[in-house]
């Protein structure tokens, strides 16, 4: 029995859905159940069980579930008191976290830290696309979160992993908030708040040159985070975010006819000898978490 398989039925055991918890893992789906009947064969008895809907803890599953965890916690506590007994440092993996990235991102980087490295420890890195590649660059990270579309510097390997759609914030009382989604005609003429172009700036101009229009970029310039908070002040300007940015002072509408995609890719050294990273990276590492264009 080996410990990666314990790993997947806790997965299992935790989505009750073998499609939920194979992309949680970062692996195929019928991958997943053969290892998991491989599992059940090796104990000698059923653990799930599986229906339409995807599956139930049986008795046996249920006492296996927390054994399962029991021992995976346990291994993870024999490397790490291992390695303080040899007077190694605890590798920790420096991750940077991009200012407004959706939150699950992030979270399924460190889980995948966590399951590929149980001994490492994830730390984190605030900044902008472009603080993302100078950290990343000077050695102050060991990897990165952006948006696409991005110039890399030399020895940098990128790998998307995410999508979502991107449309129109405004105040709730603003008159195209009566529409159900927004075309560039729409447009012409409204103030646009956007974020400062150093902070992104081909993910910026390609924002703008995909809304087209007759739109006035306004001077003030805002980071995702504040961008909501600047509309509340200046109610006749627009903004643009996703649905995550929704509230009931400021609604969210989609752009008319082809999408505006913000685009997320992770970013890293050629040269980075991290055993975090290089225990993420490794087939199937960092593959995209979401292929999908996620609406919200």
């Amino acid at each position: 029995m080996e410990l990666r398989q314990m790993r997947y039925f806790v997965a299992v055991a935790e989505e009750l859905h073998f499609g939920r918890a194979a992309e949680r893992l970062y692996i195929s789906t019928p991958t997943l159940s053969q290892q998991i009947k491989q599992l059940e064969r090796t104990v000698g008895t059923t653990l799930l069980i599986r229906h339409s809907r995807g599956v139930e803890l049986n008795p046996a599953g249920q006492v296996f579930l927390a054994r399962a965890r029991e021992t995976i916690q346990a291994a993870g506590l024999a490397v790490k008191d291992t390695r303080r007994a040899a007077g190694l440092d605890e590798p920790v993996l420096r991750l940077g976290l991009l200012n407004g990235v959706p939150g699950w991102l992030p979270a399924s980087l460190e889980q995948l830290a966590a399951e590929r490295f149980p001994a490492g420890t994830v730390t984190l890195e605030a900044g902008t696309t472009t603080d993302q590649v100078r950290m990343l660059t000077a050695g102050e990270i060991d990897l990165g979160l952006v948006r696409l579309p991005l110039t890399l510097p030399s020895a940098t390997i990128s790998t998307e992993l995410a999508a979502e759609e991107l449309g129109v914030l405004l105040v709730a009382d603003h008159p195209l908030a009566a529409v159900t989604e927004i075309s560039t005609d729409d447009l012409a003429g409204l103030e646009l708040i956007w974020i400062p172009r150093a902070a992104a700036p081909e993910f910026h101009d390609e924002a703008l040159r995909q809304i087209g229009g007759e739109l006035r970029l306004s001077e003030i310039t805002m980071s995702h985070s504040q961008l909501r908070s600047a509309l509340l002040v200046k109610r006749n300007a627009i903004s643009l975010g996703s649905r995550r940015a929704a509230t009931p002072d400021v609604v969210w509408r989609p752009l008319a006819g082809r999408p505006l995609v913000a685009r997320y890719a992770a970013i890293w050294r050629t040269d980075s000898h991290n055993p975090v990273l290089q225990a993420m990276i490794v087939s199937p590492g960092l593959t995209p978490v979401r292929q999908q264009v996620v609406a919200g």
